[in-house]
Parts: structure tokens; C-alpha cells; sequence
């Protein structure tokens, strides 16, 4: 089973840096893709950042020149900074990763989702 447990979210003021990590742990074969998806109330989780295994990365239009998304593939972890903090960047911000798992003799393709952490940018 694959675990991937948040840090880094938290209160911040407008303009504000915040740095999130999402550890991957248990037993898969291999990652692809990581990334990150945001989910304010009443409306639908969206993808912030994604970021292949090769290094490639792709950003929502509305955070593209703040965020940046990085990772570490040794670690297995995946980064989000995110720079000049807007109050509507306040959601729930939960890392997904895209795993290759061995299963009945067979790999597997599956999501994993950590529990989301609260980001809230306000004065």
C-alpha cells in the first residue's frame, strides 16, 4: 500500500511564500507522475501543478509564474512553492501520485491521494 503524507501548509499572509512536501512510502514499482490539486469549498478539485517522472511539468494558468513544482526522485517526494499567495489560493491542497504496483504477477496502474492539507492566505 502506498502512503504519501503532506507537510507544509499552514496560515500565511497576502504575498506570502509557503513550501508544501509530499513523501511517497510502502511498496510500489515505480512513479510517474506527481502532483498537486486544490479544492476550495463548494467547488471542484482542480490540478495545480504536475510534474512527470522526466522532469516535465505542467501549471494551471492561474498560478503559472508563482508556483513551481520540483521533485525528488531518490526520496520520492514532490514540492510545491508557491510564491506571491493570493486569498484565492486558500483550499485544501492534497499531492496525488500516478504509481506502476506489482499485483497478482502483473503491474498496475493507480492513483494514490494524500490527506490534504489547509492552505489559507489571509491578513
Amino acid at each position: 500500500q502506498v502512503q504519501l503524507v503532506e507537510s507544509g501548509g499552514g496560515l500565511v499572509q497576502p504575498g506570502g511564500s509557503l513550501r508544501l512536501s509530499c513523501a511517497a512510502s510502502g511498496r510500489f514499482f515505480s512513479i510517474n507522475a506527481m502532483g498537486w490539486y486544490h479544492q476550495a469549498p463548494g467547488k471542484q478539485r482542480e490540478l495545480v501543478a504536475v510534474m512527470s517522472s522526466g522532469g516535465r511539468a505542467n501549471y494551471a494558468d492561474s498560478v503559472k509564474g508563482r508556483f513551481t513544482i520540483s521533485r525528488d526522485n531518490a526520496k520520492n517526494t514532490v514540492y510545491l512553492q508557491m510564491n506571491d499567495l493570493k486569498p484565492e489560493d486558500t483550499a485544501v491542497y492534497y499531492c496525488n501520485a500516478e504509481g506502476s504496483y506489482y499485483s497478482g504477477g502483473a503491474l498496475h496502474i493507480s492513483n494514490s491521494w494524500g490527506q490534504g492539507t489547509q492552505v489559507t492566505v489571509s491578513s
